[in-house]
């Protein structure tokens, strides 16, 4: 599984010109699913997306966290974080999980954030999106399963 976290200070998505998901401060996260993805890991990891502390505080440090700054989240499928880019110019997305499965644990992570951040927002899974951004700093953060749970 791999989370591309950026601190925003306003992020929207829209599918076919209409806006389908919105927040102010908080994090954009594009979210690639593999199918050796498990709901385990996926728990790891949004345990570590929630408690990244990004964001500044009274003294302009980097010691807040999502829930600290009372942040949205915006939350993206996308299988291309796992293309395969090492033969040719044409990449390979073999690695992407199977959408049954990715959708599967999409939802989950939708569901589970729900539980923990009070404004969460979403792309529609499988559709053409159009995202924007005001990325704060900016400040982006990857993070990887293979480096995060294994």
């Amino acid at each position: 599984m791999k989370f591309v976290i950026q601190r925003v200070e306003r992020a929207s998505v829209a599918v076919e010109g209409k806006t389908v998901g919105e927040i102010g401060r908080g994090f954009l996260v594009l979210v690639g699913v593999c199918d050796s993805d498990t709901f385990e890991i996926a728990d790891k990891m949004l345990s570590k997306m929630l408690r990244l502390r990004i964001f500044a505080d009274e003294n302009d440090k980097t010691n807040l966290d999502l829930k600290s700054v009372e942040g949205g989240l915006l939350i993206i499928s996308q299988f291309t974080l796992y293309a395969d880019c090492r033969k040719g110019n044409r990449p390979s997305f073999t690695r992407a999980g199977k959408p049954e499965f990715a959708r599967e644990m999409y939802e989950y992570i939708l569901k589970k954030c729900s539980e923990e951040v009070s404004c969460v927002a979403s792309g529609v899974f499988g559709e053409h999106m159009d995202i924007s951004l005001m990325n704060s700093g900016p400040f982006t953060i990857v993070l990887d399963s293979d480096e995060i749970c294994r």
